[in-house]
């Protein structure tokens, strides 16, 4: 049973720590939120949300420029960035009021200001005037995030090179863009800029893009890229920028070295936590390469103190993040509740969509698993046809003797969504089977699910007989 009438002092507001504030309101803690900047962190303001309007924006233009095939004749259609933007700034906002709303329907008092540990049971918030307000608490929940990490490469710190942070402050959509990694925020850029009518490069120092996940589907997610004009440069060093009067020049390593002008760069090589400041090491909370160590129950090594999201999550996933700061709030009210990251599922917001869940092809061939693989091409589903966006395949992966779903990976229209199918018959051991005696409505995409479930089981209704 949860014990109530505890004080629980999280320090961080995004999709981690005000959810993590949340679960312990609802679990009857007094909860205090102390946020430096704006509720929702990276994920609503600069990551996850903001991104996702850009997004659909592409996917309209794209739309309305290639849907002549489809009957729909759009004259003159172009994008205009200020209003674009504007509307990014509108949805980001009704959200951060929507947090804040629900923070406060729940009793959490929201403290605007940088906390410092004094103590394992204390934090010194200075507030917006400079006050410092002192933060008693039976327990803390650490959720500062990450920050962008910049490798040490001459030029990266030049005025105008663009980090995760800084792209969607953009005042004008620029003709071209070099993007500095191949993982997912670059390929998800990369992706957005080129609809948008963006010359794109991107540079990857591995031998292809978005590794870890589905090597069959990235490869074929890099094809459809390449079509559309995107330059992809693998195995490739960045080796220097400097500064032109209307651009950058960047020379890269990928066999014989170029230089490469463009007029804006944009180094997306990922993020590391951020720790610093916050007063840990004086408390003896451990940390591990600036990450903060915690056990399944999202615990550190101080007793009563938690930590959650980017800042110690060996995952920066922002519904990761959470999840952690569900399970935190619950340890510290006293529930049963740990993390389990075996089923966590990868979305990359490209177009088409990817996504995954579990295991790839490749970690079962190195771990010896003895699986057999199904697949349906997009182009035999009805809906992603009507839609004009057949590209695309749904993979399930499963053991060979039980049937038990042990991955799936999707590439098309909506993967996003339908990987929630395979993450939940994962988490509940389901096998092929039980996916195959699932009636899934007709015309929709999931079908293509039960269709590369029937492929496992080499009973494909709507594919041809194999061999």
């Amino acid at each position: 049973m949860a014990e109530g009438s505890k004080r629980v002092v999280v320090i961080g507001g995004g999709t981690g720590g005000y959810v993590a504030a949340l679960r312990a309101a609802q679990l009857g803690a007094s909860v205090i939120l102390v946020e430096k900047n704006a509720l929702g962190g990276t994920c609503l303001n600069r990551g996850c949300i903001p991104t996702k309007v850009l997004l659909h924006t592409a996917e309209l233009a794209s739309a309305a420029r290639e849907g002549e095939p489809l009957g729909l004749f759009v004259k003159e259609a172009r994008v205009d960035w200020s209003v674009l933007m504007r509307h990014k700034e509108e949805v980001v906002a009704r959200l951060v009021e929507g947090v804040g709303f629900l923070l406060g329907a729940n009793g959490v008092e929201v403290v605007q200001g940088n906390a410092v540990f004094r103590s394992p049971g204390e934090v010194a918030v200075t507030q917006e005037d400079g006050t410092v307000r002192p933060l008693s608490a039976d327990a803390f929940i650490v959720a500062t995030g990450s920050v962008p990490a910049l490798p040490p490469v001459p030029g990266f710190d030049l005025p105008g090179i663009l980090t995760s942070d800084g792209v969607l402050g953009l005042e004008m959509l620029p003709k071209s863009i070099l993007l500095v990694g191949g993982g997912v925020i670059g390929i998800e850029f990369a992706s957005i800029f080129s609809a948008l009518g963006v010359e794109v490069t991107v540079v990857e120092m591995l031998p292809e893009i978005l590794p870890n996940l589905d090597v069959e589907l990235v490869g074929y997610l890099r094809q459809i890229l390449e079509a559309r004009g995107i330059r992809f440069l693998t195995s490739a060093t960045v080796k220097s920028v400097r500064a032109l009067g209307s651009g950058y020049a960047t020379a890269v390593t990928a066999g014989v070295e170029e230089e490469i002008v463009t007029e804006k760069v944009f180094v997306c090589t990922g993020r590391r936590p951020f720790t610093q400041g916050l007063g840990l090491e004086e408390i003896g909370v451990r940390t591990d390469r600036g990450r903060i160590a915690v056990d399944e129950r999202m615990r550190t090594s101080v007793p009563g103190i938690h930590a959650i999201g980017d800042c110690a999550s060996p995952i920066m996933l922002a519904h990761v993040a959470s999840a952690e700061g569900e399970v935190a709030a619950e340890a510290i009210m006293g529930l049963r509740a740990a993390m389990d990251y075996r089923v966590v599922p990868s979305a990359v917001y490209t177009a088409p969509e990817f996504a995954g869940v579990g295991r790839t092809e490749e970690e079962l061939t190195r771990s010896g698993r003895d699986f057999t693989v199904g697949r349906f091409p997009m182009n035999s589903n009805a809906k992603a046809l009507i839609a004009g966006m057949p590209d695309g395949m749904v993979k399930v992966i499963s053991d060979r003797e039980t049937g038990e779903i042990l991955g799936m990976h999707v590439l098309g229209p909506r993967a996003t969504d339908l990987i929630a199918e395979g993450a939940l018959a994962m988490r509940s051991e389901l096998t092929v089977d039980e996916i195959v005696a699932t009636i899934h409505a007709h015309p929709t995409l999931g079908e293509a699910v039960r269709e590369a479930s029937l492929d496992v089981l080499d009973r494909a209704l709507h594919l041809p007989p194999k061999g």
